[in-house]
């Protein structure tokens, strides 16, 4: 395998190569807000991805995603994700090193109990730009109800 090394992630002048046919590097002090990869910051098309901080004692409200699945991947923290399995709610923990799917249109929360240590994960979603649909409460969606 070659490998070139190149810095930055905007083209050089004289760079002609369209952003779609090129590897973009975005380094951990150049995200865009939370995005990393989105259609805004380097022209995604299918995938929008993103590190969050969850601050210590807080959680989310209850929320789906649209039609877009979301992968999680644990970084530091003790997170936990809450759902509605359709009898009760059920409650993960999670650590460091843990993956995640929520599927779409499923109601969930992230809540991070610890009053000390933010959470922090990196989310991968099926869609450029985030969706995020609030709901009043965690119910679980029939699949006629799902598109």
């Amino acid at each position: 395998m070659t490998t070139h090394e190149s810095t930055g992630t905007a083209p050089r002048p004289g760079d002609d190569a369209p952003l779609n046919n090129r590897v973009h590097h975005i380094r951990s002090g150049e995200l865009d807000g939370y995005a990393a990869i989105s259609g805004g910051t380097v022209g995604s098309r299918k995938l929008w991805m993103g590190l969050v901080e969850n601050p210590p004692s807080s959680a989310t409200d209850n929320h789906h995603h649209g039609d877009s699945e979301a992968g999680i991947y644990v970084v530091s923290g003790h997170p936990v994700f809450v759902y509605h399995d359709g009898t009760r709610e059920v409650r993960l923990a999670a650590r460091p090193g843990d993956f995640f799917l929520v599927p779409p249109f499923v109601p969930h929360r992230e809540e991070n109990p610890d009053p000390n240590e933010p959470a922090v994960v990196v989310i991968a979603r099926t869609t450029q730009e985030p969706i995020k649909v609030s709901v009043p409460e965690l119910y679980r969606l029939e699949e006629t109800d799902m598109r």
